[in-house]
Parts: structure tokens; C-alpha cells; sequence
């Protein structure tokens, strides 16, 4: 089974996807990290994506997607594979369903994390007292909530339209939404 997870930032991705991993034994990929573990290894690749992001840009689809399919095309991850951060454009969705078509994959369900701004700007102010993280200001936690919606839209719609759209309440409790998501993967063939 492969997922995708959507949410803003703050929604709780991260936790759910620990969840998932867990539960089901999947593998979550996560864009950013394989970013940062590609400039940490000092691969040739992670070099190029360093100088990238050292200018403020972004790295490329192209470069992203190649290192996706590193873990699409290695058979211990094959249909086990939470996509976190990944796809965020239609672009991106296309390489996706075009990396899945060549080794015989398809997403099977595609969670969204449905979470206001004012819950977001709560969460990340209990955060900052937990945890002290670079990107926890109200500041950037709206400009990042505003840029991921408006971002991500055309890419809902896109699974909303293949009938794989599941829309989870993310202003509930952790265990709420672990629950939620129980509950939706039990009526999908293959976890009964």
C-alpha cells in the first residue's frame, strides 16, 4: 500500500506518518529528509543540492524525483511507502504516477490532514516552548500555511478526482486522528 499524507505545516504529518510506519510497517519517505541525508553523506548529488539551497533556491524536480525513485525502484519498499512532502505540484504529481507506472506501483489512498491556521498558530506556539525550531514563528507558520494551501490545491483536487481523497479532521487529538486513519485503512482491501 502506498499513501501519500498532506497537511500543513504544524497539521502533524509527521506524527500521523510515525504512526502509519509503525502499525503497518511502511516506509516513509520524506522529501526533506532525503535532502538533508544526501548533504549530510556528502554524495556528489548532495553537493549539488547543498550549492542549491546555500543560493536560496529550490531544488529541482528533477533532482528530487531521481532520488524518489531510488526508493520506488528498491524492492524492500515496493507498494510500502508513505509520501511526505511529496508531490506538491501537478509537476510533481505527474514524475510521481510516472515513477509508480514504471515499476508497477499506483498510491492507494491520500490522507489530508484538514487543520485550520488559528489551530496551527497553537500548535506551533506550545511547540516553541517544547522545542526550539528555526521555522516555529507565527510569521512563517502563516506564510507556510497560506503558501501549502495554496500550493497543494490543484494536486487535492487531482486525487480528489480519482476517488482516493480522504479527508481527516486534524483539530482532533493524536489519538483521534490515529484512530481516523484505523479506520479508513481497515476498509481497504488487503489490511482486513
Amino acid at each position: 500500500m502506498n499513501i501519500i499524507i498532506f497537511g500543513p505545516p504544524g497539521a502533524g504529518k509527521g506524527t500521523q506518518s510515525k504512526f502509519l510506519v509503525e502499525k503497518y510497517n511502511l516506509y516513509q519517505l520524506s522529501t526533506g529528509e532525503i535532502l538533508r541525508n544526501e548533504i549530510k553523506n556528502s554524495t556528489n548529488i548532495g553537493k549539488k543540492i547543498s550549492s542549491i539551497m546555500d543560493a536560496g533556491s529550490l531544488v529541482s524536480d528533477e533532482i528530487v524525483s531521481e532520488l524518489i525513485e531510488k526508493i520506488i525502484s528498491n524492492s524492500n519498499y515496493k507498494s510500502r511507502i508513505i509520501f511526505d512532502g511529496f508531490p506538491r505540484s501537478l509537476k510533481q504529481t505527474n514524475i510521481l504516477d510516472n515513477l509508480l507506472k514504471k515499476y508497477n506501483q499506483k498510491i492507494d489512498i491520500v490522507l489530508k490532514l484538514s487543520v485550520t491556521l488559528e489551530t496551527i498558530k497553537k500548535r506551533i506556539s506550545e511547540r516553541k516552548n517544547l522545542e526550539k525550531r528555526s521555522d516555529d514563528s507565527e510569521e512563517i507558520a502563516i506564510k507556510r500555511y497560506k503558501m501549502y494551501e495554496k500550493s497543494t490545491e490543484p494536486v487535492i483536487e487531482y486525487y480528489k478526482k480519482l476517488n482516493l481523497l480522504k479527508v481527516i479532521d486534524g483539530e482532533r487529538s493524536i489519538e483521534q486522528i490515529n484512530k481516523e486513519i484505523s479506520d479508513i485503512m481497515a476498509l481497504i482491501e488487503g489490511w482486513l
